[in-house]
């Protein structure tokens, strides 16, 4: 009888070297994203489209921890949400249909942030949504969409509204329900949500202490983008994201296999 071998899950030799280097970033990601608190459970997700004309992308296994995620176990999905290859994890619907709209619109995107934290939810709450009250605010209040609740993301009729009320942005806030960021790369998106996480936590603690707040002049936040990029030395989120890293190799060494 001739031999029956299991198919090997992917690794750094047996898949194209831009996709395996995609993986390790997605996979620091979602360690980082559970270390800072915005995982939940199970939900949520943190998706990178793969290079390559197949539009493949890459997204977590529905029912592994954001803690527990490798570079070997994301899963390979096509745009309509089919595993193109094998995987002993499914995939959320839920999660496919917010970041498939997302990456077949915006094909200036590698990665999709998607966070349900309490402050974001919290934050999106409200009606008058993101105030520009904080530093952090007014690299975000300027480039955000918002997008109406419409229940648990399942529908694909919902995804041209949420394309449409995205655009060109890089940040939306999904009311009742989140927080969602892009970027062209993984590194992007991430500092991204961080920032967009951290304006929400200041909100929502600037509100409790029931003192008048101070808003953000328009003039400044025109040009919020010109400070962010001297502050960064035009670097971005390039200048941070390796530090970063680091720290996850100290911390939770594994992620990348």
């Amino acid at each position: 009888m001739s031999a029956v071998f299991a198919p090997q899950p992917p690794n750094r030799l047996n898949v194209p070297a831009a996709e395996w280097a995609l993986r390790v970033q997605l996979a620091g990601a979602y360690r980082v994203a559970d270390h800072l608190g915005w995982s939940e459970l199970i939900y949520t997700h943190i998706s990178a489209r793969i290079p390559g004309r197949e539009h493949h992308f890459l997204i977590n296994p529905y029912g592994l921890m954001f803690e527990e995620i490798t570079a070997s176990s994301l899963v390979k999905i096509d745009q309509q949400g089919n595993k193109v290859e094998d995987s002993p994890f499914p995939v959320n619907p839920a999660g496919f249909t917010i970041h498939s709209a997302v990456h077949a619109a915006r094909h200036d995107i590698t990665c999709v942030l998607h966070t349900h934290s309490l402050n974001g939810v919290a934050v999106s709450a409200q009606r008058e949504g993101l105030l520009p009250i904080s530093q952090q605010s007014i690299f975000i209040v300027g480039d955000m969409g918002y997008h109406d609740y419409e229940g648990v993301a399942l529908n694909d009729d919902e995804k041209p509204r949420l394309v449409r009320d995205l655009g060109h942005h890089k940040y939306l806030m999904l009311r009742n329900h989140g927080l969602l960021t892009v970027g062209a790369t993984v590194a992007e998106a991430w500092q991204a949500m961080y920032l967009f996480e951290a304006t929400c936590t200041i909100q929502v603690r600037a509100q409790a202490g029931g003192g008048e707040l101070i808003p953000i002049g328009k003039p400044i936040i025109a040009g919020a983008k010109q400070m962010a990029e001297q502050a960064t030395k035009g670097q971005g989120s390039a200048l941070v994201w390796p530090g970063l890293l680091r720290r996850l190799e100290r911390m939770f060494p594994g992620y990348d296999q």
